[in-house]
């Protein structure tokens, strides 16, 4: 194609999509798009209404239409578009279209529950899906391990504490654990069960907890749950009631307004359950906002609707305002409003649970939602920190910024873990073993330094102007350096996959002023090239988080295309063959409107158990990515000047 007529496409594709996200940014100047899980939530949200007995029939009706039509051709629910069969999920699915009133001898459903059968049965399912049918009935509380509610009152120094797990996890297991010392009954006014799906009657299963254990750790706190289970009765009634009051201490002082108790769906539904179970009214003040928080994340259309696992305000906007800088200028008024918007929601008065490792570190983080000040993460706030300076340095930008940004540079410094890394949430919250017990099941019960989280953060801090023999950014650099894949390649924690480590990596790297021609980095672009498809897009499973070729897919999608080709950009590859493909087949499958289509999930709660579909994914990252390759174009440096 003639340079000019490149220069012309280019040019046209940039504004459609500017034109496109800019529709989408809110008068007050953020930007929030839906961001979409598997059937689990809506399911889980239908039963929650049942416990409750809070049944609203229209809305369930719509649930309904979004749980039959993301059913699978398997006859179950996969966790991502297009995924694999998955027992709880489906169970959960099937057990709320039940409860919704879908006949159990309908087609859809003797499928579902045809394939649960195949799959073992409903006594199969993981930890949380047990909790739920203990809840109602189905199985009997020892299908749990057990989960003391008095594992808050020991001491930080035991092998087992709050402080020592994730923040996802100590928010839901709190309110979790008072649940499972008061075992509850939901109303089910409806008298709605299951007994079908299981392939041997609940109170002849004799091996709820069970393997295949992943270590000798494994089989210890298997014996350990058995014992537990023996003297649990035994503990002291008072004893009892003190870690009860304790928890719900725990839940009221994080209560979060309208935005929940950690501002994720399972810790908000664990929360209005203990409060209905503690005997709360209605309208009791902070029964009345949990129950509230769980409502704000429905989405609600003419003829479907759907719950959300959370909200992703701050993420967007950053997101967004990165890609709008790109393409316009960062000192354009939407990144003006933009980055007011981001600057009001810093956390700088709350000192969050974080300090239980840091506690030097002053406040000055962002969170992922519209508030959740006791849970800011380093990697929104390494986002948006690159935004403010960004806009700043274009001349744009209130005065105050400035000072935002050195607070997130010093809580950020102040959260590096010991070995050099970044987790999302915690620092050095990496004590392996607690993966290993009965109730981890899902392998995720901890937040450990990433290569994404990392990379994020040397962005960060090499954009404002840290050094790269700086103490901080040298042992952050040598960690990556360790973590990448003998591929060229590195793992992608909150992201698919491998495409998402490497392209943040690069991107990390170069910000630092680690040269293109480094082992490290043409490594890292041999791996891209080589998973490159025939079309000149990119596309990666969400099965490589188990045993699926890395950055491989039967199809390109925007989103990882976009990332693939930002980080080739980043390591000096702008004026390749292969990005000047990747380019092209992003031009020509943008939509007239602007925008593109993606229906794959490329994002991740916890690999190999929970997805996540952003929906403003398939429009920011392909416009960031289209903006930087046109102003490398133009441009006499071909050097990527920005972290992100």
């Amino acid at each position: 194609m003639p340079s000019d007529t490149l220069a012309t496409t280019l040019d046209d594709a940039v504004s459609r999509a500017g034109a496109a996200l800019l529709r989408r940014q809110r008068p007050d100047g953020h930007w929030v798009f839906e961001l979409e899980a598997d059937a689990t939530i809506p399911a889980e949200y239908v039963l929650l209404e049942h416990f409750l007995d809070r049944i609203e029939p229209e809305l369930e009706r719509r649930i309904g239409n979004y749980l039959r039509a993301t059913q699978g051709a398997h006859g179950g629910w996969p966790l991502f578009h297009d995924g694999a069969f998955n027992i709880s999920a489906s169970v959960k699915a099937y057990f709320a279209l039940k409860m919704i009133g879908d006949d159990p001898d309908a087609a859809h459903m003797r499928r579902a529950r045809a394939a649960i059968l195949a799959a073992g049965g409903a006594e199969r399912t993981n930890v949380f899906t047990r909790a739920q049918l203990a809840l109602y009935g189905e199985v009997p509380w020892r299908a749990v391990p057990v989960m003391p509610v008095e594992l808050v009152l020991l001491p930080r120094w035991f092998p087992f504490h709050l402080d020592k797990v994730s923040y996802w996890s100590r928010t839901v297991i709190v309110p979790l654990t008072v649940l499972m010392a008061l075992k509850p009954r939901a109303r089910n006014p409806r008298g709605v069960h299951v007994p079908e799906l299981f392939a041997t009657p609940p109170d002849r299963v004799r091996d709820w907890i069970r393997g295949p254990f992943r270590s000798g750790w494994g089989h210890a706190f298997k014996h350990l749950d058995s014992v537990l289970r023996v003297i649990e009765p035994a503990f002291p009634k008072l004893t009892r009631e003190r870690a009860i009051r304790r928890s719900i201490g725990f839940v009221t002082e994080r209560l979060n307004g309208e935005d929940g108790l950690g501002a994720i769906y399972p810790a908000m539904a664990n929360t209005v359950m203990m409060f209905d179970t503690l005997g709360y009214a209605p309208d009791h003040p902070d029964a009345a906002i949990a129950w509230a928080s769980v409502r704000k994340l429905l989405v609600i259309e003419a003829d479907r609707a759907y719950c959300q696992p959370c909200l992703s305000p701050v993420w967007d906007t950053g997101l967004a305002g990165h890609a709008v800088a790109e393409a316009d200028s960062a000192a354009s008024p939407s990144i003006a409003r933009a980055t007011d918007w981001l600057r009001e929601r810093q956390v700088l008065d709350v000192v969050g649970d974080w300090a239980a490792a840091r506690p030097a570190a002053p406040p000055g983080g962002w969170a992922f939602q519209y508030a959740n000040p006791h849970y800011p993460d380093v990697d929104d706030t390494a986002v948006v920190g690159m935004l403010l300076h960004r806009h700043m340095q274009a001349g744009g930008g209130d005065p105050a910024h400035a000072e935002a940004i050195a607070r997130a540079r010093d809580w950020i410094v102040g959260m590096q873990s010991k070995g050099g890394g970044w987790g999302a949430f915690d620092a050095d919250n990496d004590k392996m073993y607690l993966n290993h017990i009965p109730f981890a099941d899902h392998g995720a019960l901890l937040d450990p330094p990433t290569a994404d989280v990392t990379a994020r953060c040397v962005s960060f801090l090499a954009q404002i102007g840290m050094a790269a023999d700086d103490p901080v950014l040298a042992r952050a650099i040598l960690w990556l350096r360790r973590e990448q894949m003998p591929d060229g390649s590195w793992f992608g924690r909150w992201g698919t996959n491998y495409i998402y480590g490497t392209w943040s990596v690069l991107c990390a790297l170069n910000a630092a002023g680690v040269a293109p021609d480094d082992p490290a980095v043409r490594r890292a672009v041999g791996f891209l090239q080589a998973t490159q498809r025939d079309d000149g897009g990119w596309g990666e499973d969400n099965e490589t988080y188990a045993d699926a070729p890395r950055g491989q897919y039967h199809r390109s999608n925007p989103s990882q295309t976009a990332w693939a080709l930002l980080g080739l950009m980043a390591a000096g590859e702008a004026e390749s063959p292969a990005v000047a493909r990747g380019i092209a087949w992003l031009a020509g499958c943008q939509k007239p409107d602007g925008e593109w289509d993606e229906e794959p999930y490329t994002a991740v709660g916890f690999p190999r158990v929970f997805y996540l579909r952003y929906h403003g994914y398939r429009l920011f990252f392909p416009l960031l990515a289209l903006a930087r390759y046109r102003n490398l174009q133009r441009g006499n440096d071909k050097r990527v000047a920005w972290g992100f």
